[in-house]
Formats: C-alpha cells, structure tokens, sequence
C-alpha cells in the first residue's frame, strides 16, 4: 500500500507538533496533499477510473475546507503550511 504506517508518522513527525499529533490541521493538510498527489499520479494512468477521481475532488475540497479554517483561525499558521507544502489558491 502506498501510505503505510510508518510514512504517515513521518508525515505528522515533520507537519504536527508530535509523531502522535495527528489531529492539527497542518498534519491533516499534509496528510492530504500527500493523498492528493498519489491520485493525481494515478489519474494520469487510469484516466476512466471514475470512482479514484471522486475521491479525489472530495480531498481536495476536505483540503481546501482545513485551508479556510486556518486562514480564519491563524493567518500565520495558514501562511506558514502554504509555504512549506508549495501550495497555491
């Protein structure tokens, strides 16, 4: 499987606070945005594979809905994560 165990606790280890915070919304972004970009490869392969691609727009929006509750919550946290995952509105 392409997110086992030990990836998503380095996915939290570098975007949480701790290997176990897996509920800040920067490890949940991250963890997304890891998920988002393992679908967009696969889509590019399977371009009939309409279920994945579902998938794929629920994420994103889930990704984008964390995104928004950043910018109204901490605008610096918001920046900062933006950053550093290379993201763009």
């Amino acid at each position: 499987m392409y997110l086992d165990s030990a990836k998503k606790k380095e996915i939290f280890e570098k975007y949480g606070k701790s290997n176990t915070d897996t509920g800040s919304a920067e490890a949940q972004i991250a963890l997304f945005s890891y998920r988002i970009s393992h679908l967009t490869e696969h889509l590019k392969v399977n371009k009939k594979d309409y279920s994945t691609e579902r998938s794929l727009t629920m994420l994103v929006g889930k990704r984008r809905r964390l995104l928004d509750y950043l910018v109204d919550r901490d605008i610096n946290r918001y920046r900062a994560i933006i950053k550093e995952l290379g993201l763009r509105r």
